[in-house]
């Protein structure tokens, strides 16, 4: 029970980041540096807290994926924020739900899985429902800035599915090691591409008067709570729990986003797009029910 428990509160908080991010007034490219860097070093004070140590020889020998992984994972972040800039959080959560469909598209060049059927058809009932959920945009942004963050949401989900195929590589590692190498991996990748961007942070920071401290707050709220707890929490849950309820439970998080959106932020959704966000959800829990099964009769 404490394990679903986990799950769901980290699956909830996952859920809310959006209404976070989207009041940060900072580029997408420094909010994933600081999340990661705040995650990262939240959960290396966990680990002191609960005496684990880092398994260097592990860590060694998969560095290569990591690195893969964590730059990945940067990457990923920059293109969720954006899409939460451009489009709804609903929309941008949805499009990010795609991952695992992409998951089961690169299995059979990656993993050497077979795509089935069922696996084609749940891929295209996803493509569907992503078309409906982007060509009739009730964003009071416009089309044209809903379009590019949908793209921007679809280009998130292809990142954190190549983030999927790459764990899969993972051997012999700790999840909470490999979670701290990642996260810090996914800061250390980008602090290049930002201290290229030409404002610096307290420039930045400077740009929005008297909301500095707030700032400061919020990226600490998702940097320690979204990212550290959040992912602590998961972790700790999904290496007890069934895999078809990790895949259940999972869920929370996009109808969490899409139940806030609307309470908090007014961004409804048309009859079509709930249709399409009905469809891209039922795909994607169908690919990952559709794997579990597949995994449990090997």
């Amino acid at each position: 029970m404490k394990a679903k428990i986990n799950l769901i509160t980290a699956m909830l908080l996952f859920g809310s980041i959006g209404i976070f991010v989207r009041n940060i007034p900072l580029t997408s490219a420094r909010i994933a540096l600081l999340r990661g860097a705040a995650g990262a070093s939240f959960l290396v004070l966990a680990a002191l807290v609960m005496r684990r140590r880092p398994t260097i020889a592990s860590i060694k020998r998969n560095l290569p994926v990591l690195l893969v992984s964590g730059a990945a994972i940067g990457a990923n972040w920059i293109f969720l924020f954006e899409a939460y800039k451009y489009t709804t959080i609903a929309t941008a959560t949805v499009c990010y739900y795609l991952a695992p469909v992409f998951v089961m598209l690169l299995a059979p060049v990656f993993l050497k899985e077979k795509l089935t059927a069922g696996g084609a058809a749940c891929c295209a009932a996803a493509l569907a429902g992503v078309i409906l959920t982007a060509g009739l945009g009730a964003d009071t942004r416009g089309v044209e800035n809903n379009l590019l963050g949908v793209a921007c949401g679809i280009a998130a989900a292809c990142l954190y599915a190549t983030v999927i195929v790459a764990n899969k590589r993972l051997k012999a590692i700790s999840s909470l090691d490999a979670t701290i190498c990642q996260l810090g991996m996914a800061a250390l990748v980008l602090l290049p591409y930002v201290l290229l961007e030409k404002a610096s942070l307290g420039d930045a920071l400077k740009e929005a008067p008297g909301a500095s401290l707030v700032t400061i707050l919020l990226v600490l709220i998702v940097g320690i709570l979204h990212t550290g707890i959040g992912y602590l929490l998961y972790f700790s849950a999904i290496g007890q729990l069934r895999g078809q309820t990790v895949a259940l439970l999972s869920y929370i998080d996009p109808i969490t986003a899409v139940l806030l959106s609307a309470l908090l932020l007014q961004e409804r959704l048309t009859l079509a797009q709930l249709v399409g966000v009905a469809l891209v959800l039922t795909a994607a829990l169908c690919s990952e029910l559709t794997q579990a099964n597949s995994r449990k009769s090997k």
